[in-house]
């Protein structure tokens, strides 16, 4: 896809500034901005959602192209399965019409002719794994096929339309926000599938740890102008920050220039003198160039007051039992919480990190077991206000509550002046709820939470959405935060940079609590239980003696007894390839070398993944020939 001088305009504002981009095959692109710089108005552009203002945008006739929208459609009907099999397009259609034509029944030539035709179009489309395709995305994406998509809460919603974007296996494929509402089990699948999809990608996301270690570009959308960075996310941070600094210096420069000659032109008659005409040209010129330029926005200012200090102890749970019909979510579980702790929650959707929460707040009486508070406990809790946001209300009506100023640590403040600390300008500020982005509503729930005082914080996904800045700035707030924290989070550098202990809900079903952030975690929990794998898993896995001694056959001929002796050997070089190179991705020296060393680097390893596949294939063949 070719972007070619691309502008569009909200009112007065320039959201693309005649942009130019060319994304190639193989690409995996990060594009990254602050909340509100207009990714997601990126991403629609470049999927068809609607024209620019000017320029073109310029795609192949044969492109398959998906995208995953930040917000879940409203009208969202019809079963899982169907929703998801929308995303096979034209291959999805093929196959209706092939059982339409069989069951009909009818022989005349010009049927059989469309048949045969259809039948050549599915084959040729891999289409009569069409349904096999999709089963292995539902159960990766743990769906129910006969769900209604209706019913759904939103999470489950948008895991089916990120299931429905993966089913095509599109050539550009554009993300945005895809980690929303996954949690880390399927973050880590999602970076696997996307290290090793073929396709090109464009994605945005707020995790980090995904950026990491699946973009090998970053496209900065900043003032409306889109910056390409050849590099990982890492050496991006560093370029662009310099960058930045270097263009604030010019900009100083420029000013105090600016000012030197407009004291110039104020002396009067001087300066309209005709030999000096050019000089009052070229002053107008810079005040022309002053007044467009567009001035970086500040860093988000946040601030929170712990309030009145707790006792030592804040939360005692001793013995909690919990659950739900049959289904038991907690057993026997203990954990002391005292004063300037940093708790972090973990586990897959609907372990049972919220009923956790509510139980540790005492909103929800336990089974068994019981929970105690410490005194003086004033409690803000970040999920409970993202339901009573109002969208039409104004921002000021959000955080105010009806006043126009509020006290922050003990200083009275505007409600006006305290929502620009958060970057809101005071036509947002005014301007209804619903004209926000996602990351910009996280800012004002941020913003109306750190108005009260709290000793004893619980955060519920608090990164979602928020830009990489504003991550930051959240994150050395927390570390100085004399209260309590207790985060439930699936962002792992946010865990890692944020809590000093994790209570996690371990895949053998137990929860247990363990010292430091996630990286700690992953060192110390045990290994998972053992899992029925297919055929495939199963002998990747095996060991090299085992691989060395495959069963032979009578069924087999000699040729096919050497080939199948011969694929675990293959298959064990391929595999120490495939991690040097990784090795080698994963080094921030290694993108210093030429782009085209970098780029053969991750096709090689598509490559290497493909003729995996096609080993085991051909090895679960053989064996089962035998």
């Amino acid at each position: 896809m070719q972007l070619l001088q691309v502008s569009l305009h909200f009112g007065a504002l320039s959201i693309l500034d005649g942009i130019d981009w060319h994304i190639r095959a193989g690409d995996k692109v990060a594009l990254v901005g602050r909340n509100g710089a207009g990714k997601s108005t990126l991403l629609r552009l470049m999927a068809g959602q609607f024209p620019p203002d000017s320029g073109r945008i310029v795609r192949p006739d044969s492109q398959r192209l998906a995208w995953l929208p930040q917000e879940v459609p409203v009208h969202l009907h019809g079963s899982v399965a169907e929703i998801v099999t929308a995303g096979f397009g034209e291959l999805a259609l093929w196959r209706t019409e092939h059982h339409r034509l069989v069951r009909s029944e009818r022989d005349d030539p010009a049927s059989q002719q469309q048949l045969a035709v259809l039948q050549d179009r599915i084959e040729a489309a891999d289409g009569w794994r069409m349904e096999a395709r999709r089963e292995a995305l539902l159960e990766r994406l743990e769906l129910n096929g006969s769900d209604r998509v209706e019913h759904l809460s939103g999470g489950f919603k948008r895991r089916v339309l990120l299931a429905q974007a993966l089913a095509g296996e599109p050539d550009l494929l554009l993300l945005d926000e895809p980690t929303n509402h996954l949690d880390i089990q399927q973050i880590e699948w999602l970076e696997r599938f996307l290290g090793e999809f073929s396709g090109a990608l464009v994605f945005t996301s707020h995790d980090r740890a995904l950026v990491r270690r699946v973009a090998t570009s970053i496209a900065e959308l900043d003032r409306g102008r889109l910056s390409l960075w050849e590099c990982n996310y890492d050496r991006y941070l560093q370029d662009s920050a310099a960058a930045l600094e270097a263009e604030q210096r010019h900009a100083a420069l420029f000013d105090k220039r600016l000012a030197a000659e407009e004291a110039w032109i104020r002396q009067g008659i001087k300066a309209r003198r005709t030999r000096n005409q050019g000089r009052v040209r070229a002053l107008e010129a810079m005040r022309n160039a002053r007044s467009a330029r567009r001035e970086r926005a500040g860093q988000v200012n946040l601030r929170l007051d712990a309030g009145e200090r707790s006792g030592e102890m804040v939360i005692e749970a001793e013995q909690l039992g919990h659950g739900f019909a049959e289904r038991t979510l907690l057993r026997d579980f203990s954990i002391r919480i005292e004063r300037g702790d940093r708790v972090g929650i973990l586990g897959p959707n609907g372990c049972g990190k919220t009923t956790l929460v509510r139980l540790l707040l005492g909103e929800l009486p336990p089974q068994c077991g019981s929970v105690r508070h410490g005194t003086r406990l004033a409690i803000a809790y970040f999920d409970q206000l993202r339901a009573t946001l109002d969208e039409d209300a104004s921002l000021i009506e959000v955080v105010g509550q009806g006043r126009t100023a509020i006290e922050i640590q003990g200083r009275e403040q505007s409600v006006l002046g305290y929502l620009g600390e958060f970057l809101f300008s005071p036509a947002q500020a005014r301007g209804p709820v619903r004209a926000l982005s996602g990351g910009e509503r996280n800012r004002l729930l941020l913003a109306r939470l750190f108005a009260q005082p709290a000793n004893l914080l619980v955060l519920d996904e608090p990164t979602n959405d928020l830009d990489a800045e504003t991550l930051q700035v959240l994150e050395d707030l927390l570390a100085g935060y004399p209260g309590t924290l207790l985060v439930v989070s699936h962002d792992r550098d946010f865990l890692d940079n944020v809590v000093t202990s994790l209570i996690a809900f371990d895949p053998d079903g137990a929860v247990r609590e363990y010292v430091g952030g996630y990286q700690d975690y992953l060192r110390q929990r045990p290994p998972p239980p053992a899992r029925n794998a297919s055929p495939a898993v199963g002998r990747r896995e095996a060991t090299a003696a085992d691989a060395g001694a495959p069963a032979m056959r009578s069924k087999l001929s000699n040729r096919q007894r050497q080939e199948l002796a011969r694929i675990p050997e293959r298959i064990r070089e391929l595999e120490r390839e495939q991690q040097e190179l990784a090795d080698a991705l994963g080094s921030t020296a290694f993108y210093s070398a030429e782009p085209e060393r970098v780029a053969a680097a991750s096709r090689r390893l598509v490559a290497i993944e493909s003729e995996l596949e096609e080993l085991l294939v051909r090895w679960t063949e053989l064996e089962d020939q035998g």
